[in-house]
C-alpha cells in the first residue's frame, strides 16, 4: 500500500527520492515558502535556514517520530503554507533564532512525513537524494531572493507569499471539507 505513493524513475533510489520530492507539492511548497521568507530576511537568515531545514529534514527522515497522518498531515501542510506565506507577504522581520527554529520545525516534520509516505524508506541513498534536493531547492530559491533590493521586485516576492498563504487556506478548506463529508 505504501509503495503506491513512491515515484519510480528506474534510475535508482537517489533519483526516485528526488523525483518524489519535486513531484509532491506538500513537501515542495513549504521549502519554497521558507526560502522566500529567509531570502527576504537576508543572507544570514537564508544560510541558517538552508542548513537547518536540510539537516532537520534528514533527522526527521531517519528518526522514529510518528508524524501526523491523514487530515492532520493536510492541516499541518496548510498551516505551514499559510504561516510562511503570511510572513513573506507581510515582509515580517523576525529574529534569526526564530527563523532557524521555524526551519528546524518545518524540516523535521516534513522529513518525518516524507519517511512515513515512503513506507519508512531506510535506504541511505534515497535520503541522500531527498536531502540534496531540499538543500539545492532552498539554496537556489533563497539565493535569487537575497540580493533583491528593487522595491517592485520585493513586492513581487511578497505577492508570491500571498499566493502561498492562499494555497494554505485552500488546503485547509479542502482538508476540512473531506473531514466533514466522512
Amino acid at each position: 500500500m505504501a509503495s503506491a505513493h513512491l515515484v519510480s524513475t528506474g534510475l535508482g533510489p537517489v533519483y526516485d527520492s528526488v523525483s518524489h520530492f519535486l513531484l509532491s507539492p506538500e513537501y515542495l511548497a513549504p521549502v519554497i515558502g521558507l526560502a522566500l521568507f529567509a531570502g527576504l530576511r537576508g543572507a544570514q537568515h537564508a544560510r541558517w535556514a538552508l542548513f537547518a531545514v536540510s539537516g532537520a529534514w534528514l533527522a526527521g527522515g531517519f528518526g522514529e517520530y510518528a508524524p501526523p497522518a491523514g487530515v492532520l498531515a493536510s492541516l499541518w501542510t496548510a498551516g505551514v503554507c499559510l504561516t510562511l506565506g503570511g510572513l513573506v507577504a507581510a515582509d515580517m522581520k523576525i529574529p534569526l533564532g526564530l527563523t532557524t527554529a521555524l526551519a528546524l520545525l518545518v524540516g523535521f516534520l516534513d522529513g518525518a512525513m516524507n519517511r512515513a509516505a515512503a513506507g519508512g524508506m531506510s535506504n541511505g541513498l534515497g535520503w541522500l537524494g531527498v536531502g540534496s534536493a531540499v538543500f539545492v531547492l532552498m539554496a537556489l530559491t533563497a539565493s535569487l531572493i537575497v540580493p533583491v533590493r528593487i522595491p517592485w521586485l520585493r513586492i513581487a516576492v511578497r505577492v508570491a507569499g500571498s499566493w502561498l498563504a492562499a494555497l494554505g487556506l485552500l488546503l485547509a478548506g479542502w482538508a476540512m471539507h473531506g473531514r466533514l463529508n466522512t
